[in-house]
């Protein structure tokens, strides 16, 4: 039973495959529950049991560190998920078990020193695992198709001059003068190929069914309006991100994305480096994306990029791009408002395309017309615009709210 019930306690739990060992100190650091094992089918039970409303709870980052949160939050003050890397009490430790570990979280966490991370909410986190999937299942895609272009590297094969891995090219693979084991081996890479791109394609099309519901429908807007941003990408960003608010700068959010420069101060000397690169990688690699996407379609970017390039080189010149757009992200979700550099004719075409993808509009029972200026009145342009051009046809507005 866990002593001193009627004051403040900080309780830590290691966090084990099947099991969780429990620990507790009071305002004092004095124990006051001695690190015991429980198992996770018992943690309920245990939890309602012991557990109380003033008490602190405290958890490493782990698989299951979430759906521990959502079962401790109704019965206890607080918990708090730690960062496992920044714990250096715990992780650089001499003598490590699970009671000693148990002790050195509760005790960080009555001292105030717990490095927290945020707790995502239900909808963020289902994202994030929908566009992890999609990021699985597109790397399998990738390396089947590395695999198949090193064989035809490996026999000096010169590839067909489009459509390597289209299916009219089915027959060019199997009449390759190759062994049979070298055919084996083409013929199921082509096949999973095959078998992976619905399954991208059925992931996509719930990412944009995403893309129109809330939360998400109300912020996709203003990252479109970024140069270099599509809808899957936008998500991207935005699931990283999750609440803007928890950002009180650019800086931070830059910071938290990896691309801030590292610093290395001590006495007189002060250098900056690489980006630090310590921080979602996800959205790094969105953010490069759209980079080049800006750089090539933008004149403000390209202007922008060639003049980086040619004093610290185009690898450098894209991270820069790429951590200007980051912070434009912060203005535009931070403020709810239209980016200054953005073109009203590339923002009203980039809208337009979501709105037909995967009937984005006819599911919130609008024309695309329709759909393209509730956007744009959202983002505040494009007021007095009447028509717009898109894949050569021209498409005529409803007045705008705003108009008045």
């Amino acid at each position: 039973m866990l002593a001193d019930v009627s004051g403040e306690r900080f309780v830590a739990l290691d966090v084990h495959k099947h099991y969780v060992v429990v620990g507790a100190v009071n305002t004092t650091q004095q124990v006051v529950l001695s690190p015991r094992r429980v198992d996770l089918d018992d943690l309920p039970s245990w939890s309602q049991q012991h557990l109380c409303s003033t008490d602190a709870v405290v958890l490493e980052a782990t698989t299951n560190a979430w759906h521990l949160c959502d079962q401790l939050h109704p019965l206890v003050s607080s918990v708090t998920v730690a960062h496992p890397n920044l714990v250096k009490l715990i992780t650089t430790a001499r003598v490590k078990t699970d009671a000693r570990d148990t002790l050195h979280l509760a005790r960080l966490l009555a001292a105030g020193l717990i490095p927290a991370v945020w707790i995502p909410p239900q909808n963020v986190r289902e994202l994030r695992g929908l566009l992890a999937h999609r990021a699985r299942l597109i790397r399998q895609r990738t390396q089947a198709k590395n695999r198949l272009r090193s064989t035809l590297h490996r026999y000096n094969i010169v590839p067909p001059s489009a459509g390597l891995f289209a299916p009219a090219q089915q027959s060019w693979w199997e009449n390759l003068s190759l062994s049979a084991v070298e055919k084996l081996r083409i013929r199921q890479d082509l096949s999973l190929i095959e078998s992976l791109e619905p399954l991208i394609g059925e992931v996509e099309t719930e990412l944009t069914r995403l893309s129109g519901t809330e939360p998400w429908a109300s912020q996709v807007v203003f990252l479109l309006q970024v140069p270099g941003i599509g809808v899957i990408n936008a998500l991207i960003l935005l699931a990283a991100i999750g609440d803007i608010t928890r950002f009180p700068s650019a800086k931070q959010l830059v910071g938290y994305a990896g691309l801030g420069a590292s610093v290395h101060a001590s006495g007189q000397i002060y250098q900056t480096g690489h980006i630090t690169k310590q921080g979602r990688r996800d959205m790094r690699a969105a953010l490069v994306e759209a980079a080049w996407m800006a750089v090539e379609h933008h004149p403000h970017w390209k202007d922008q990029f060639e003049r980086l390039a040619m004093r610290i080189g185009k690898k450098k010149a894209i991270v820069a791009i790429a951590r200007k757009l980051l912070v434009i992200i912060w203005h535009v979700l931070s403020k709810q408002e239209a980016d200054r550099q953005a073109d009203q004719a590339m923002v009203t075409r980039a809208i337009m395309e979501w709105a037909r993808n995967k009937s984005t509009a006819t599911r919130q029972g609008l024309s695309r017309v329709e759909f393209v200026r509730r956007e744009l009145d959202r983002l505040g342009i494009g007021a007095h615009m009447e028509s717009f051009v898109f894949n050569g046809r021209t498409y005529h507005l409803p007045a705008s709210t705003r108009s008045g």
